[in-house]
C-alpha cells in the first residue's frame, strides 16, 4: 500500500473511532455522570497560556463558599482559584481564569495530560466535582485563529478530554524555533532581535543566504534570552536588476539550523499583518539600494535587496 492511501485509511480510522468514541460519551457516560459533574459552558485556550473555563455546578452542590480549579498530573496537585456566582436561572456557575508556564507566573506544567476538576467547600464539607467537557473547542474562521503555543515560553497547550467526557490539558514542551521579536528599521542599517525556543544555541551565529551567496554575520546577546544580529547589508548589494531575496538562518557548533521567523502569533497572513516599510540604505563602498525585511507566508523572515531605479 502506498503511502497516500495509507494516510487517508488511517484518517478514516481515526475518523470512526472518534464518532464512537463521542457517541458512546454523550449517549452513556454523560447521562450517568451528569449529576455528579460540572458541566463546562465555556472552554478555550485563546492566547496560548490562559485557560478559560465557565462552568454550571449540579443542582447537588448548591451554592458553595468557595471553589478551586485543581489541576493535578499523576502526585503533582495544583488549585487555582475561581469565582461562583448565581445565573439567571438560579443555577449556581464559577469562572475561572488558570494561567500556565512557571516562566509566567503561573501553574508549572510540564509535558503530559492533566486532569482538571473542580473543588467546592461549605463549611468543613469539600466535593471535588469533574469538569465535563461536552463540546470541545473548535476552529473559527476569520484573521486571527487561537494561540497555538505561549508567546512568552513556546510550550502548547490543548484541551482536550478523556473517554468518559472530563476535561484535561494536554501540555508539550516548545518546539525548537528562533522567534523574531523585533526588526529595527534605520537609513544606517537593519537589526534583528529574536529569541530561541525549545533548545540551546551554544556560540551561535546568523547566516544570510541568496542564490549561493552566503554571508555569516555574529551575533550579540542582549539578556533575558534575546539576541541581536546586525543585517551586514554592506555584503548584501544586488548583483543584477532582479531582487535578491535574503533567507535568515542561525546557527551554532553543534548542528543548529534554524530560520528566523514569527511562529507565535495568532494571525493567519503573517505576511500581510506583519508588513514591514521598504528602506532605501547606502552601505559603505556601494551605491544606495532598496531593502525590505518581510515575512513568508509561512512566516519566516526574509531580507529582499533590490536596486535603486536610475532617476529619469
Amino acid at each position: 500500500m502506498s503511502a497516500s492511501p495509507a494516510r487517508a485509511a488511517g484518517s478514516r480510522l481515526r475518523a470512526l473511532a472518534f464518532a464512537v468514541r463521542t457517541r458512546l460519551m454523550m449517549g452513556l457516560f454523560v447521562p450517568l455522570r451528569r449529576r455528579r459533574t460540572a458541566a463546562l459552558r465555556y472552554a478555550a485556550i485563546l492566547d496560548g497560556q490562559t485557560v478559560n473555563l465557565h462552568a454550571q455546578l449540579p443542582p447537588s452542590a448548591g451554592m458553595p463558599e468557595h471553589a478551586e480549579i485543581v489541576l493535578r498530573r499523576r502526585r503533582r496537585t495544583y488549585p487555582c482559584e475561581a469565582h461562583l456566582h448565581q445565573g439567571p436561572a438560579g443555577e449556581t456557575l464559577v469562572d475561572a481564569a488558570v494561567l500556565l508556564g512557571a516562566e509566567v507566573g503561573g501553574v508549572p506544567v510540564s509535558g503530559g495530560r492533566w486532569r482538571l476538576t473542580l473543588r467546592v467547600r461549605t463549611g468543613r464539607r469539600t466535593r471535588t466535582l469533574p469538569l465535563l467537557l461536552l463540546d470541545p473547542p473548535v476552529p473559527y474562521a476569520g484573521p486571527t485563529k487561537p494561540m497555538a503555543a505561549s508567546p512568552v515560553t513556546g510550550d502548547r497547550h490543548r484541551l482536550s478530554r478523556s473517554f468518559r467526557g472530563t476535561a484535561r490539558i494536554a501540555s508539550t514542551a516548545a518546539q525548537p524555533a528562533v522567534e523574531v521579536a523585533k526588526v529595527h528599521l534605520g537609513h544606517a542599517g537593519v537589526s534583528v532581535d529574536f529569541r530561541v525556543l525549545g533548545t540551546r544555541a551554544d556560540a551561535p551565529w546568523v547566516e544570510f543566504v541568496a542564490s549561493g551567496r552566503l554571508v555569516e554575520q555574529p551575533v550579540a546577546a542582549l539578556g533575558g534570552g534575546v539576541f541581536r544580529v546586525d543585517v551586514p547589508l554592506d555584503r548584501m548589494p544586488p548583483q543584477g536588476s532582479r531582487p535578491d531575496h535574503w533567507e535568515v538562518r542561525l546557527r551554532d557548533g553543534g548542528g543548529l539550523s534554524l530560520r528566523l521567523g514569527r511562529r507565535l502569533h495568532d494571525v493567519r497572513n503573517p505576511r500581510r499583518v506583519f508588513a514591514m516599510r521598504r528602506l532605501a540604505v547606502t552601505p559603505p563602498g556601494h551605491p544606495t539600494m532598496i531593502v525590505q525585511p518581510r515575512y513568508t507566508p509561512a512566516g519566516n523572515l526574509r531580507m529582499t535587496c533590490t536596486r535603486m531605479p536610475e532617476a529619469g
